[in-house]
């Protein structure tokens, strides 16, 4: 125990004191940290260059091991999030909720099917969106150009809508553009598919390095296709251990595929007894949670439709 307490200590000192010449940090002298590993730090640009060969190997290491901590964390939901109405969990599948072109809200169906209800009730002659109360738009035109209103004010959803418009009509230098932007504004689906246009050469040559990239961008964010496939090209790379990670993670936020692909691997010995049972409970869990009765009920008159 004495022994652990002092290579604490002992780090905790390193901290304080250049890695290169040693002086300690002052009023007068204030240290910078690697940013790549987090456990050097510099005094000046010419200490951290003089020490360069002999950190290199470490650095590469330890920021190896920063990013799988990250990367294999547990999200606590998928990046589709919870309604914004009844704040519980969306489905994976779109057709069960509705995307608001007046203010890019994601809404579940059992939402969008009780405002309608209550607009009826209510002898309303114009049906108004759930969330921010504006009337639906008339026209795809008027659609458009309120999304295209909504990317102007560097919103994230409209971007991603306009770039997979884009992609539709075959402009893919614009969906990339769109799509690029909507990521770097914190949008996970637009990670993903970039992902994917990266994987196709749908970005002019594929890139197999900026295809991980975005998938892992993606799988931090909560995206289970994006954790899925990282699954698969693990596995393909003979790294079975790190696929099944992945796969868990995925099934543990809901997705169907990454939960049969759990039981797959249980049956060939990838996978513990203990790991499939906590899986399994964890993916039940997460499916139940975006099932309601006023979901079920919109569901229902769907169908009738």
């Amino acid at each position: 125990m004495m022994s652990g307490t002092n290579n604490l200590k002992s780090a905790a000192e390193m901290m304080m004191c250049c890695a290169c010449c040693g002086i300690a940090e002052g009023d007068d002298i204030k240290l910078k940290t690697c940013t790549a590993c987090k456990s050097a730090r510099y005094c000046s640009v010419k200490c951290q260059k003089d020490h360069r060969p002999k950190h290199k190997g470490a650095c590469k290491k330890r920021a190896a091991e920063l990013r799988d901590e990250l990367l294999f964390k547990q999200p606590e939901s998928s990046h589709f999030g919870d309604c914004p109405i009844c704040c519980l969990p969306l489905s994976f599948e779109g057709k069960y909720s509705t995307m608001m072109a007046c203010c890019s809200k994601m809404i579940c169906d059992g939402c969008v099917y009780a405002n309608q209800m209550r607009d009826v009730e209510g002898n309303l002659l114009q049906y108004k969106c759930p969330f921010c109360r504006h009337p639906p738009p008339k026209s795809q035109e008027e659609s458009d150009m309120q999304i295209m209103k909504r990317a102007q004010a560097n919103d994230p959803v409209a971007i991603s809508l306009i770039a997979l418009k884009r992609n539709d009509e075959g402009n893919y230098e614009g969906a990339v553009e769109y799509y690029t932007k909507a990521a770097e504004l914190g949008d996970i689906a637009s990670h993903y598919l970039l992902s994917t246009m990266y994987q196709g050469g749908l970005c002019g040559e594929k890139n197999k390095k900026m295809e991980v990239y975005h998938l892992e961008k993606a799988a931090i964010g909560g995206g289970p296709f994006a954790r899925h496939n990282l699954g698969v090209k693990e596995h393909e790379n003979g790294r079975p251990d790190r696929a099944v990670i992945h796969w868990i993670i995925a099934a543990k936020l809901g997705y169907d595929e990454s939960m049969k692909t759990v039981k797959e691997g249980f049956k060939r010995g990838l996978v513990s007894k203990e790991d499939f049972a906590a899986t399994l409970r964890a993916h039940q869990a997460a499916v139940d949670a975006t099932k309601t009765a006023q979901r079920e009920e919109a569901e229902a008159g769907r169908r009738v439709m």
